[in-house]
């Protein structure tokens, strides 16, 4: 038996795979339009260990680019980048309010709602959003609350300018939250909000979702955006299409099993030659969840074929042992992810894989960063449907 000890900044198996998959269903409407084109680079989070050296997991952090506030002529392409910072949790940079104030937020395709903390939100934290200090400023005096893998936030529906570079968005609805004390984690997080990019059908919100808002207003190129995340290096998000130099592959394309979140219909998963389990039949494709997440029953099974020990709520393997792969088998195409792909921390001669048991009450698999740095995804909002390419390795981002 393997005995370890390491602690994560962030507090619970629950936090660590950073799930932001809001747990509501609803009824799904989109638009489509045409206009420009614009990247977000990504950063990420580190897990360390007791002593606290980095180990290099994952998360969505805030972009370093500048985002600009003039207005985006349609039809034109603008590149704004997002920094990944060690695998853990991917968050990039905005602009809200008039003047704008820039705020960090995940990226987030596992709910559909925006929200930003205010000075009691952010507990300290530099960066927050003051709405007495933009001249946009409108509140809606309507109570705002969403529950996430990772927790609760709360405060109150407002209306005001957003801006993800030169893509501008006038009075669009959003949350301002007073209340982050139920985030695990919330103190150490680098992210200031969350940027929901999921169907207006599970928003909180009765407005338009920043991406439905986007689409009617015409700035987009196409109605799409497309993922890369780095492994342990920059990632980028393109609102209005894709960043070629990031994808080594023709894309395959699945239609959306819902209209709710980004989800598809899953065949199988594959454990190499080992063992095939069928019994869920769907799988949502998540950036804002940094693992691989599923059914305990499911996940044990799995993981007991690996030989991998629980320790500390997560699974532990050797690292000199050989697994085979793991795929996910959807669309007519196998999509697998080799141990190498799996492994989020060693610590010694240990392994942590990055595959989390989850029981949400309803039986789904959730393809987080683990699955989407292997694989660049670009989402199709027009079409409601997801392609899935090989993302090109390396770093390239201007």
């Amino acid at each position: 038996k393997h005995r370890l000890s390491f602690s994560l900044p962030i507090a619970s198996p629950a936090m660590a795979m950073l799930s932001t998959l809001a747990f509501a269903v609803a009824t799904l409407s989109t638009s489509a339009a045409a206009g420009g084109l614009l990247r977000v680079p990504i950063s990420k989070l580190h897990v360390q260990t007791v002593d606290g050296q980095s180990r290099g997991a994952q998360v969505m952090l805030g972009a370093a680019a500048q985002l600009g506030m003039a207005p985006h002529t349609a039809r034109t392409t603008q590149d704004v980048l997002l920094k990944n910072q060690y695998n853990s949790v991917y968050y990039g940079e905005i602009n809200v309010g008039t003047p704008g104030q820039p705020v960090t937020v995940i990226f987030d395709t596992g709910s559909s709602d925006l929200w930003v903390a205010d000075a009691r939100g952010a507990q300290g934290k530099g960066l927050y959003f003051d709405g007495d200090s933009s001249t946009t400023h409108h509140s809606l005096h309507e109570p705002f609350h969403i529950r996430y893998g990772s927790g609760d936030v709360s405060g109150m529906f407002c209306e005001d300018t957003v801006a993800i570079g030169q893509l501008m968005l006038p009075n669009l609805t959003f949350a301002l939250v007073s209340n982050t004390s139920g985030i695990n984690g919330w103190d150490g997080s680098p992210y200031n909000g969350i940027l929901g990019l999921g169907f207006d059908s599970i928003a909180k919100s009765s407005g338009q979702t920043l991406m439905s808002a986007l689409v009617a207003s015409g700035q987009l190129e196409r109605p799409v955006f497309g993922f890369y995340l780095g492994d342990n290096s920059p990632g980028e998000l393109v609102f209005g299409g894709v960043d070629p130099a990031h994808v080594a592959s023709d894309f395959t394309w699945v239609n959306v099993a819902l209209a709710t979140w980004w989800a598809v219909g899953l065949d199988s998963i594959k454990l190499g030659d080992v063992l095939t389990l069928s019994a869920t039949r769907m799988a949502i494709v998540d950036s804002g969840t940094s693992l691989l997440a599923g059914p305990k029953r499911e996940v044990d099974a799995l993981m007991a074929t690996t030989g991998a020990e629980v320790i500390q709520g997560l699974y532990v393997v050797s690292c000199a042992a050989r697994l085979p792969d793991l795929a996910f088998n959807f669309g007519g195409k196998s999509f697998a992810l080799s141990m190498e792909d799996l492994v989020i921390q060693k610590v010694g001669g240990l392994c942590i894989l990055g595959i989390q048991a989850i029981d949400i009450g309803m039986p789904l698999w959730i393809l987080g960063d683990v699955f989407m740095r292997k694989y660049y995804v670009q989402f199709d909002w027009g079409q409601k449907r997801l392609g899935f390419a090989l993302a090109a390795s390396g770093n390239n981002l201007v």
